[in-house]
């Protein structure tokens, strides 16, 4: 457990949290900006090696961010190990649900889309029909 600390102290340190959190989100802005093109039209991170480091350091900053407010602002450090791991680990199944539930939607809209083109498919019908194996009178085109 962390020692007791002056209310001036806890004031400075959520200052400099806010500051910190602050900062990191203006870095975000900025390498978004830069990497969709806005700030130097010549560089767009789209494709390739640049879309994948700047889609890391997004996730980077965005788990930063989680892990600061989660451990210093809902005091989450100052905790038993037991309890932390108690309200992280539902957290993580969380997360994977919900990576579980985009891949499957995904192959959901993947297989509708081929449903789709099934369905646009024109089919061939032959030429001739077949002789000999049917009986008169079963279809409608055989009654008189």
């Amino acid at each position: 457990m962390a020692g007791h600390q002056t209310y001036e102290e806890q004031k400075a340190l959520v200052f400099r949290g806010l500051l910190l959190l602050g900062a990191i989100t203006i870095v975000e802005v900025l390498v978004a900006l830069l990497a969709k093109g806005h700030l130097i039209h010549s560089v767009k991170f789209t494709e390739g090696f640049g879309h994948y480091l700047y889609m890391l350091l997004m996730i980077g900053f965005s788990l930063y961010k989680a892990y600061f407010i989660i451990f210093f602002f809902m005091h989450m450090a100052y905790e038993v190990r037991g309890l932390a791991i108690s309200v992280l680990l539902p957290t993580a199944l969380l997360v994977w649900a919900i990576i579980a539930f985009f891949q499957e939607g995904s192959s959901w809209g993947a297989r509708r889309e081929l449903i789709k083109e099934k369905n646009e498919e024109l089919v061939k019908t032959p030429a001739k029909q077949p002789q000999g194996f049917l009986l008169p009178g079963i279809f409608k085109r055989d009654r008189g």
